[in-house]
């Protein structure tokens, strides 16, 4: 493994660390633990298949890890505190905050709608560093442009958007 190849690599895994955990600094300490673990682990990556693929696996992994041991300690519910957080200066339609929608996806889908749309992998790419089949990914996509299409409509889940609140519009 080639250290300039391994570099190539950065500005896609702080972007895909960034949108999975929400926040630069716990981004940042991600990308240096799948770096570290990387180094130590070099021998397991087999020369010829695809870097890019073996480095987001191990990022997946450690971000997943991270998340079972966070969740014995109890957190507070993006959905309790929302209303509390501040929206964007500006009209309603510049109000419309995606990170904060993706943030509000279940983690299986958000891993999946990021690899396959920020990071422009092919669903079988994303199959193989999520560790899952194929047409799971194609399912979590779907629900995922689903779900985030209704949280930016202003929908909660569980009720209709408000009425008077801007649409979204389908352009094809």
């Amino acid at each position: 493994m080639e250290r300039t190849h391994v570099i190539e690599q950065l500005p896609g895994l702080r972007r895909y660390a960034r949108a999975l955990t929400g926040d630069a600094w716990a981004a940042d300490d991600l990308v240096q633990d799948t770096l570290e673990r990387a180094c130590a682990k070099w021998q397991l990556w087999l020369a010829g298949t695809d870097l890019r693929a073996w480095l987001f696996t191990l990022m997946h992994n450690l971000y997943v890890n991270q998340r079972r041991g966070m969740q014995a300690a109890p957190a507070t519910p993006l959905d309790d505190v929302h209303s509390d957080l501040p929206a964007p200066e500006g009209d309603r339609d510049s109000a419309l905050d995606l990170a904060r929608c993706v943030q509000r996806l279940p983690d299986d889908q958000r891993s999946v709608l990021l690899l396959v749309t920020l990071e422009d992998m092919s669903y079988a790419d994303a199959a193989r560093v999520l560790g899952i089949p194929i047409g799971t990914v194609m399912s979590r996509l779907s629900r995922a442009r689903a779900r985030l299409r209704e949280l930016m409509e202003g929908g909660d889940g569980n009720s209709r958007p408000v009425a008077g609140q801007p649409r979204l519009r389908r352009m094809k």
